[in-house]
């Protein structure tokens, strides 16, 4: 590995290290969530789930193929903590774990997520106000239609964690967008970048963008860096 970059990215973000106390009430959530036995009708506003096709679906199931895992959740918070990002922008908060890790991770910033269903969105709320964290702005709504909301009113966005509507067009438009709002020091995390050949054909477009000089595929996520005195480079680690 030639670039210090990306050797110190792996030393202090990706190399797991031991869980900090306050993942302990993070996990917990997501137990409970593993264990609940609710159902809720989703509206899906994207590409959907290969997995649960159905209107109404159990809490319990959702949370095992849709939650990020504890694994990559604790790389997003030591990923947040590295940067220190003023402002931090999710697209797809599910039930709100990844929300609260990033929140965690960027303790003196705010981080604004966005969520298209109803139900999802209630139980992430109820977690937020449970772990009692202050600085998440949780918006119901499409992307499309919140997103320009949230940019409007944000300066340069630090962390874009982009994690949701899995096909071609619309996950480069929001990168677009953010990238209008992006800065030398900005870091967009893109998940599932393998989901399908439309998400491995807008990673390959991402990867080609001009602004972009270093990118690392985890095979599950893919994370973007703008640093303009960075050779361009493109990783690819077993993560």
């Amino acid at each position: 590995m030639h670039s210090p970059f990306v050797f110190d990215l792996v030393e202090k973000v990706l190399r797991p290290q031991p869980a900090l106390p306050d993942f302990m009430a993070i996990e917990a959530l997501r137990d409970d969530l593993f264990r609940s036995e609710q159902t809720i009708r989703v509206n899906d506003l994207g590409a959907g789930s290969r997995k649960l096709d159905l209107p109404v679906r159990r809490v319990a199931d959702m949370a095992r193929t849709s939650m990020k895992g504890t694994r990559q959740a604790q790389m997003l918070f030591r990923l947040a903590r590295c940067f220190e990002p003023g402002s931090v922008l999710e697209l797809g908060t599910c039930f709100g774990l990844t929300t609260l890790y990033l929140a965690k991770g960027a303790e003196n910033g705010t981080v604004h997520t966005i969520e298209g269903c109803p139900q999802i969105h209630r139980i992430a709320l109820h977690h937020f106000e449970q772990l009692r964290q202050p600085n998440i702005v949780p918006l119901l709504g499409s992307f499309s239609r919140k997103l320009p909301e949230v940019l409007a009113r944000t300066g340069t966005l630090g962390l874009v964690f982009i994690d949701g509507h899995h096909s071609l067009a619309p996950t480069l438009t929001y990168f677009e967008q953010c990238m209008a709002q992006s800065g030398n020091d900005t870091v967009f995390v893109l998940d599932d970048i393998h989901w399908s050949r439309e998400m491995e054909e807008a990673w390959s477009r991402i990867k080609a963008h001009p602004r972009v000089t270093v990118t690392i595929d985890l095979y599950g996520m893919g994370l973007v860096f703008l640093r303009s005195e960075q050779g361009r480079e493109h990783f690819r680690l077993r993560y």
